[in-house]
């Protein structure tokens, strides 16, 4: 293991895009697996524009990440909703949906859900 690693998301390993222009996930592959940096643009919702490259009823990864900016609501398959804004730590786990809230792109940082994350199965 290195004993510091710097690496920035402007400079991905990988950009796998959104349906419909609706935002893109930036992946940085690490020796602990991958992180990701995701934006969800305005009108971005799950079921839209990561279902059909998924190819599943709704998200089945679970995540653990940051929320940066812009608002999130996620529905889980049992009916449980919250809703996700700057600053705060969101753990989510498979079986969901997520939509943006309002005007502004939603970012979020992920460390354990965007390994294969809107990646076409």
């Amino acid at each position: 293991m290195a004993g510091m690693v710097r690496r920035n998301f402007d400079s991905a390993d990988e950009t796998r895009p959104f349906e419909d222009g609706k935002g893109r996930l930036d992946v940085i592959e690490t020796e602990n697996g991958a992180v990701g940096r995701a934006v969800f643009e305005p009108g971005w919702r799950w079921s839209e524009h990561i279902k059909p490259l998924a190819g599943t009823d709704s998200c089945q990864s679970a995540h653990t990440g940051y929320m940066l900016s812009g608002r999130i609501h996620v529905v889980m398959d049992d009916g449980q909703e919250e809703e996700y804004g700057p600053g705060d730590f969101m753990q989510i786990a498979p079986g969901h949906d997520a939509w943006v809230v309002g005007d502004e792109p939603a970012e979020a940082l992920d460390w354990t859900g965007y390994g294969t994350y809107a990646k076409p199965q």
